[in-house]
């Protein structure tokens, strides 16, 4: 075998290979971090065996981007899956109604077993989402973007002032972590997969509200503002986490300082983006009365 067939091999592995590659270095990788430190000889061959996994499947992109491409372009699911935004949304809030729900179910029954109002402002705040968002379900189950523009500005104002309503849960919130120094304490790779998810979650919720306003749809970017919120909330908890996890040698008051800031900034950004929709949609219902 010849030195460029042997790196053509070794840089482009078959796919089941690949495959296989994933789950087996992540978990060795997990496991050697945890466990065995980061001097032993495993350690580093777990390090080596991760940064190879990742640098195959880097090279790896370009086909996989002309796979997906031509797999929508053939499958007639996912075509009609990505063409159709109103089936999309309609998917979305349906399932965010039911994860809301399940996890509002769950901090309620923390906070009557652990006898806290922590859990139960939690479950009020999801209980909420939930609420929101299946009040919009309701509508783009009937109907499609432009067709009952009314009844959207309607719920779009109504959505500002749950936002309102949500704003006391949070503030709760924000009090218990301050006030009675209510942190999260998670190990370091949950941390940072708490991380990962909450900062995708922030970014594609800002995304999408700019990417859905080309819809003209009140409803549509009510069902985004709440991905908004939800995903501040997040960054919040997030920040609580890390303070805890990584900020050990700082001081309870320093935290609280940092809580503090950022739970005062996340409620303001919730009553601000709650008045405008408000005021927003009294103004959409006196134009469509004008007309």
């Amino acid at each position: 075998m010849t030195w460029k067939k042997f790196g053509k091999a070794l840089l482009f592995p078959p796919m089941a290979l690949m495959i296989v590659l994933l789950p087996v270095s992540t978990v060795f990788l997990v496991y050697s971090m945890v466990v065995l430190g980061t001097e032993s000889a495993v350690a580093i061959i777990s390090y080596v065996l991760a940064a190879y996994t990742l640098t195959v499947w880097c090279f790896r992109v370009p086909a996989l981007i002309r796979f997906f491409k031509n797999f929508k372009n053939e499958n007639k699911i996912a075509r009609r899956w990505l063409d159709d935004t109103w089936l999309r949304m309609n998917v979305s809030l349906y399932g965010s109604v039911i994860w809301n729900t399940v996890y509002a179910v769950f901090q309620l029954w923390l906070g009557i077993y652990h006898h806290t109002f922590w859990f139960c402002s939690l479950a009020g705040y999801y209980i909420l989402l939930a609420g929101m968002r299946f009040f919009l379900a309701r509508h783009t189950r009937r109907f499609k973007p432009g067709e009952a523009m009314r009844a959207e500005l309607h719920k779009y104002r109504a959505c500002g002032w749950v936002f309102l309503m949500m704003n006391l849960a949070l503030s709760l919130m924000i009090f218990f972590m301050v006030y009675w120094n209510r942190t999260f304490h998670h190990h370091e790779i949950t941390t940072i997969m708490m991380a990962a998810y909450t900062f995708t979650s922030f970014t594609l919720a800002v995304v999408n509200i700019i990417k859905y306003r080309k819809y003209q749809s009140p409803v549509y970017s009510a069902s985004k503002a709440i991905s908004l919120a939800a995903a501040c909330v997040s960054m919040l908890t997030l920040e609580s986490t890390m303070l805890t996890t990584f900020g050990q040698t700082e001081s309870p008051v320093f935290r609280r300082i940092m809580l503090a800031a950022t739970g005062a900034a996340i409620s303001l950004f919730i009553i601000v983006m709650a008045i405008y929709m408000i005021v927003q949609g009294n103004k959409g219902l006196k134009n469509q009365e004008r007309r």
